[in-house]
């Protein structure tokens, strides 16, 4: 991705302060084979955004997005969407301060035995400011000996702090967080705000906060791990049994602790998971409504649409076109096709 730099423009408003606004920040995003396409969308989003904002108030952008893999080219998320990808073998750093984001998968477990992708992550490491895992990217990771990194300011306790940063409750933050927190370093509060607000789901709708803060309830590590597992598998085909097993609880106990300490049961928490994959894949893919339905778990184009408009009183087709070309905001799309 080559972006052009110009200087900032000589009557930028003053009410943002920018700290270093020149310096490109490196987003690299390490992909596998059956990593999670709305987890990566959302980074991809939040610094698309990002840029846009910088390059409307200053006259350039900020950060460069790289999508990498072992070998680079197609490689498959778990809802069968590909995407295109450089090799890490051929992505030089060149001393140039970088995030890096590890995505899971089905790919993940191979790649833990690549020796060329061990080697390459610890000599991104030395250049990486932050390294966010997801899913089972910690175990590649791991893999190459090697540890998450987030700046001190990330951490749970001061996440609270972060009002336009949606909470989530969890030992890590999410990738959200991080690209949000990375923004608000960058950029200052008020153009993350911005982004956030660009990006946060419509209220009383199944898209919100899927997990209550930990300042409005306790939850376990168990009901946790549970949720998690939830999020990450939205687009398989799973049961509540199956993350009854996760928390290595008797299905009637599991119910239970999940609608006391979460607020809601596992099938609508499920549910409102697999509303908001749909949500992102509407926007970031051109695929027909009736194939997003199927592969977000969902059944069928007519039942989405259903539920569309119980909870957003719209049409998949009608969400697409509106959500994909918002007014005043600079979206790189695919045209989404008409079938609705």
């Amino acid at each position: 991705m080559e972006h052009n730099f110009t200087p900032p423009h000589q009557h930028a408003r003053q009410t943002v302060v920018l700290p270093q606004i020149s310096k490109i920040t490196h987003i690299d995003i390490v992909l596998f084979n059956g990593f999670a396409l709305p987890k990566v969308a959302a980074i991809i989003e939040i610094f698309q955004k990002a840029n846009a904002l910088s390059n409307s108030l200053f006259g350039h952008t900020r950060y460069e997005v790289s999508l990498l893999s072992a070998s680079g080219g197609r490689i498959a998320s778990s809802s069968s969407v590909f995407v295109w990808t450089e090799s890490v073998e051929s992505h030089c750093h060149a001393g140039t301060l970088h995030t890096l984001f590890i995505a899971g998968g089905t790919g993940a477990s191979h790649a833990c035995r690549d020796a060329r992708v061990r080697a390459w992550l610890r000599r991104a490491y030395s250049h990486s400011e932050i390294v966010h895992p997801i899913a089972e990217g910690r175990l590649v990771l791991e893999a190459a000996g090697l540890s998450s990194r987030y700046s001190r300011s990330l951490q749970k306790d001061q996440l609270a702090h972060h009002a336009h940063i949606p909470s989530r409750v969890g030992a890590s933050p999410t990738a959200v967080h991080t690209s949000l927190h990375i923004v608000e370093e960058d950029l200052g509060s008020e153009l993350a705000r911005q982004v956030a607000e660009s990006i946060a789901p419509h209220q009383g709708t199944p898209f919100g906060s899927l997990l209550k803060t930990a300042s409005d309830s306790q939850v376990s590590e168990k009901i946790m791990a549970s949720a998690r597992w939830l999020d990450e598998n939205v687009d398989r085909p799973i049961s509540i049994d199956d993350a009854a097993r996760i928390a290595a609880m008797s299905e009637r106990n599991f119910l239970r602790r999940f609608k006391n300490e979460i607020g809601m049961t596992p099938s609508d928490y499920l549910l409102q998971a697999r509303l908001n994959m749909s949500r992102k894949m509407l926007i970031e893919s051109s695929l027909p409504i009736d194939k997003i339905a199927r592969r977000c778990g969902i059944g069928s184009g007519g039942h989405l649409a259903k539920l569309f408009r119980k909870y957003l009183s719209t049409t998949p087709t009608e969400y697409r076109l509106r959500e994909q070309a918002p007014p005043n905001v600079s979206r790189t799309v695919t045209t989404p096709s008409a079938t609705s």
